[in-house]
């Protein structure tokens, strides 16, 4: 009984902490850039996890011929997917960002059929199709017009496709590499990559603002429980559950955030925002049900989660 416990409540907690981050990137931008959140959660980040890894003595020797792959990994996320993730949530609230990005998985799906030719259900299709109406209804006026700001919308939809390219890459290392690994050198060269832009673009800014409790505080809640507890949490119940299971949970992500930013943010979701964030839901559970891609279990299980 307290090992269904701890299975159940891990996965939980892990989707309660992905679905915070929405919600902490905005009050850390009310401060802070996107660059330089994102440089200091990836840096501390690295912290975390490399001295989980110590610990468990996970880290290993990357082979020459995936070096590669690596690097491509950390170009697409957290690369570009923080810059279109991060940028885009400046512009629209944390709730419509979680709805978006949450329809990563039936992207992955779909380009997994597209490149790789690998089978889907009629179900899936279905369940595609639903998640994308929920999402037009989600962002839309009663009159039918789009609600969303476009600058806001094109930048997440590149996290999207960031995210779609390094589910395709990620089919190269998922088998070959424990994920926590993956993660943290993913992020590691992330901070690099990141690192000429801070400096460049916000580093003045950041020394003028100096120490902000409030915004800094949350980057480290960011670093700690987004990209290190969270996964840790989800990479334990993924190894108790399964991956199909423990995916599941992942299309409650929106649910949470729209309650934790209406609680810490005041945001407040309309009927059709409910309705709309219902449909996208329902629309992904038919889209990873029994699709038949045990091929791309991993793929879809780190995707987007990096973060």
């Amino acid at each position: 009984m307290k090992s269904f416990f701890r299975q159940y409540a891990a996965v939980i907690l892990s989707m309660i902490f992905w679905a915070l981050s929405f919600v902490w990137f905005k009050i850390a931008n009310k401060a802070y850039g996107p660059i330089t959140i994102i440089f200091i959660r990836l840096c501390i980040a690295v912290l975390f996890l490399s001295a989980y890894l110590l610990i468990t003595k996970g880290f290993v020797k990357v082979e020459q011929g995936d070096k590669k792959y690596f690097f491509f990994l950390a170009f697409f996320e957290p690369f570009t997917y923080f810059l279109g993730e991060s940028f885009g949530l400046t512009y629209v609230s944390s709730t419509v960002g979680s709805v978006i990005i949450s329809t990563i998985p039936v992207f992955v799906l779909l380009f997994a059929w597209i490149i790789y030719r690998e089978r889907l259900k009629t179900i899936n299709y279905v369940g595609a199709i639903i998640s994308f109406i929920g999402v037009l209804i989600f962002i839309s006026n009663p009159n039918g017009t789009i609600s969303i700001n476009t600058k806001g919308l094109l930048l997440l939809l590149l996290a999207v496709v960031s995210a779609v390219s390094y589910g395709m890459v990620l089919h190269k290392l998922a088998h070959k590499y424990n994920p926590v690994f993956i993660v943290n050198l993913q992020n590691a060269v992330g901070a690099l990559l990141f690192l000429p832009l801070f400096l460049i673009f916000d580093l003045r800014h950041f020394l003028a603002t100096g120490f902000v409790a409030e915004s800094f505080s949350v980057i480290v809640l960011l670093a700690l429980f987004a990209s290190g507890g969270a996964f840790v949490l989800f990479a334990y119940s993924v190894k108790s559950l399964g991956i199909s299971k423990a995916n599941v949970f992942s299309n409650l992500i929106p649910v949470f955030t729209a309650f934790f930013a209406f609680l810490l943010l005041n945001e407040k979701p309309t009927f059709q925002n409910i309705l709309g964030m219902i449909i996208v839901i329902t629309g992904l559970f038919l889209s990873q049900r029994g699709n038949g891609t045990k091929a791309y279990e991993k793929e879809i299980e780190l995707t987007g989660r990096s973060a």
